[in-house]
């Protein structure tokens, strides 16, 4: 069961583009999107920060769209319609793939490739295999096409307690849920700290049930998943708007020794 009081979330965003219709901003780990079923209490959301920021334009008849999507243990960016004529106007460009996006993620292990490309298609695991965990995603024949890019952008060296490690661009051409996770745990190279896709699902479960203990950080040694959304282009009343955020200092601090 959930505790019924305050967890340890940075509530933190800031926005690092704006105009008349639409505002971006860089989410925090681990701030959750909006209230679901299984936020605690009081729990601050990124939903919930942006209404406050935006409580001028509410009140003239604006309203809040999320356009796009990140796992509460995922920093970066996301982009926010302020009006109901934006919201659809970027809604269709999402069914369109015409907002890209880059991602960049920490992996355990260097990988033998330089560039991979995982057209795996995924369905829920729980529909083919059991799992204790209903919301962990699977590559299976069966499932939605999906498709991801990757690119090493730097090998790290072990250091301390770190293993070695890659950093690695990844460039989602679907959008399924969890679809850069899965596909990075299907390739042998889970993300750093992910207790989904990482050592074993159990780490989810003994979060969700005891928190963040000693025994989770000896396995995961991160407390969120090294993933960043770093890379934001989508077009807006004709023009073409880019946006980047820079790779918080939770995981920069990972690359402190590299390797070519």
């Amino acid at each position: 069961m959930f505790r019924d009081f305050p967890i340890a979330v940075h509530p933190d965003f800031s926005v690092v583009y704006e105009d008349e219709d639409a505002l971006v901003v860089d989410k925090a780990a681990p701030l959750i999107m909006h209230p679901t079923g299984c936020v605690r209490r009081y729990e601050p959301t990124l939903l919930g920060g942006v209404s406050q920021l935006l409580a001028y334009e509410l009140a003239c008849g604006g309203c809040v769209s999320l356009i796009n999507r990140l796992d509460r243990e995922t920093s970066g960016l996301v982009l926010i319609a302020k009006n109901a004529a934006t919201a659809h106007e970027l809604g269709c460009a999402m069914q369109r793939h015409l907002i890209r996006k880059r991602y960049l993620a920490i992996v355990r292990g260097w990988p033998v490739w330089d560039s991979a490309c995982c057209a795996e298609p995924l369905a829920p695991m729980h529909t083919f295999t059991a799992t204790r965990v209903r919301v962990r995603q699977g590559c299976h024949p069966n499932g939605r096409p999906c498709r991801t890019l990757f690119h090493i952008m730097r090998r790290i060296t072990a250091h301390g307690k770190l293993p070695d490690l890659a950093l690695i661009e990844c460039l989602p051409i679907t959008g399924r849920m969890h679809q850069i996770r899965a596909h990075l745990s299907f390739l042998g190279f889970p993300i750093l700290g992910d207790k989904i896709y990482g050592p074993d699902e159990s780490c989810y479960l003994d979060f969700i049930r005891d928190g963040w203990t000693p025994q989770l950080a000896a396995r995961l040694l991160l407390p969120r998943q090294a993933l960043h959304a770093c890379d934001l282009e989508f077009p807006l009343h004709g023009q073409t708007i880019r946006v980047h955020a820079e790779l918080p200092s939770d995981l920069t601090a990972l690359l402190s020794v590299e390797v070519a």
